[in-house]
């Protein structure tokens, strides 16, 4: 592929720049304000007509322009190179959130909306490969799920699969509350699974399937690839009807990611609307330990809640040195926040002073803390906890008032 360095750089870059689209409520709204303004200094030649030329200009000028990616075999390549081992890193971390703290957790099925390259199949089978039996990936580009099953097969078309069970469609399963026309017009079996590869053992068992749950369903890096805000509701509340026990939701480590999160996350914390098959309630599993508002954009300086993960890329000439993925994730479990752990998480890089450590935290009751830990005053166990921990691990401390007051200035990174 010529100037592939060049292309696999430009699109990292285009896709951690990318912002969400903006809605046409926002769109009528900032018009309305151009054209107030507008009208505050008037031009006696000032027609309507110019005014309205005026404004669309202005708005051209002033709006973000999102663009849907359409994904041919030429751009999934280019993707598999920028994006895959960032991709699998993030998810891995998820993952490994989940099996550190319930480690018998055994999932056997799995679905992944935007499967794109198969980072989230290779993940999960790093995880729990001895006991998932069943990988459902989604992806709306046939391209990519030919260059995923290519992967999974060693790069050839007719070699046996490294994972086996992987089944790959073009659409989301029917739900109970999809529109009773689609699932006339198209049919389940061409919904559920794509054609030229069969049906899943999942589908084939449940009929119809439209009572299906997955024990795990991912959603990595593509929740900010639909076009608007009714789309993603429609989608992650699809994505909740389909969960069985976990919800992943990863996303670049911006604050556009983090909002789309937080968005995500009190639509299943608060919708009403519940699985027929069931109703048990949703509840934040990782990284926030409560159900609270997100006191990073509270904050008078909205902050992203990102964490970063270090892994080693695909070994390309221009690729070798190790790199860290910087994501922000939530994780939405079904069952009793009680289940929850609700040790306070540390959102920050710990900062490790000559006998004081400096954390920054996330706390249960919903509030941030700059918590700077001695052994003198803290006892020695944690101290030592707090010294040896990371970015993104939890700090066993029952109640923050356990801790110091936050200082009114944050010590230098020097």
């Amino acid at each position: 592929m010529p100037d592939a360095e060049k292309q696999v750089q430009a699109l990292t870059n285009y896709l951690w720049s990318r912002h969400l689209p903006v809605e046409p409520e926002e769109l009528q709204r900032r018009a309305a304000h151009l054209e107030k303004k507008f009208l505050e200094n008037p031009d006696a030649s000032q027609t309507e007509e110019k005014l309205s030329e005026a404004v669309l200009r202005a708005l051209r000028r002033t709006t973000y322009h999102w663009q849907e990616l359409s994904y041919n075999e030429g751009l999934s390549l280019v993707y598999m190179a920028a994006r895959l081992d960032g991709g699998f890193a993030a998810v891995s971390r998820a993952f490994h959130e989940i099996r550190a703290r319930i480690p018998e957790f055994q999932p056997q099925t799995l679905m992944d909306f935007g499967s794109g390259t198969g980072s989230v199949t290779w993940a999960a089978h790093s995880t729990w490969g001895q006991s998932l039996r069943e990988y459902v990936c989604v992806d709306s580009s046939a391209a990519m799920l030919d260059l995923a099953e290519k992967l999974l097969k060693g790069g050839s078309d007719s070699g046996k699969p490294y994972v086996p069970g992987v089944f790959f469609r073009q659409f989301l399963p029917v739900s109970p509350k999809a529109n009773k026309r689609k699932q006339k017009e198209f049919g389940w079996m061409e919904l559920c699974c794509t054609l030229g590869r069969g049906s899943c053992q999942i589908c084939h068992d449940s009929g119809l399937g439209l009572q299906v749950q997955f024990d795990v369903v991912v959603s990595a890096f593509s929740l900010s690839e639909l076009p608007s805000k009714a789309e993603r509701t429609e989608v992650v509340q699809t994505l909740w009807r389909k969960t069985g026990h976990f919800l992943i939701l990863v996303e670049n480590g911006t604050k556009a990611g983090h909002c789309l999160l937080m968005d995500a996350r009190d639509l299943v914390l608060k919708g009403k609307e519940k699985s027929p098959s069931d109703p048990r309630p949703g509840f934040v599993f990782a990284p926030c330990p409560h159900e609270l508002p997100c006191p990073q954009l509270a904050a008078p300086k909205p902050l992203a809640c990102s964490f970063a993960q270090a892994y080693h890329p695909i070994p390309f000439n221009w690729n070798k040195k190790p790199k860290e993925e910087k994501f922000s994730m939530v994780i939405l479990a079904r069952g009793s926040p009680a289940e929850a752990s609700r040790w306070p998480r540390i959102t920050q890089p710990v900062l490790r002073r000559p006998r004081h450590v400096h954390c920054h935290l996330c706390c249960p009751d919903g509030q941030r803390q700059h918590a700077v830990i001695t052994a003198r005053q803290h006892g020695r166990d944690l101290y030592r906890c707090a010294r040896v921990s990371s970015w993104g691990d939890l700090l066993p401390v029952v109640t923050p008032s356990e801790l110091p007051p936050s200082p009114a200035i944050d010590p230098p990174e020097n």
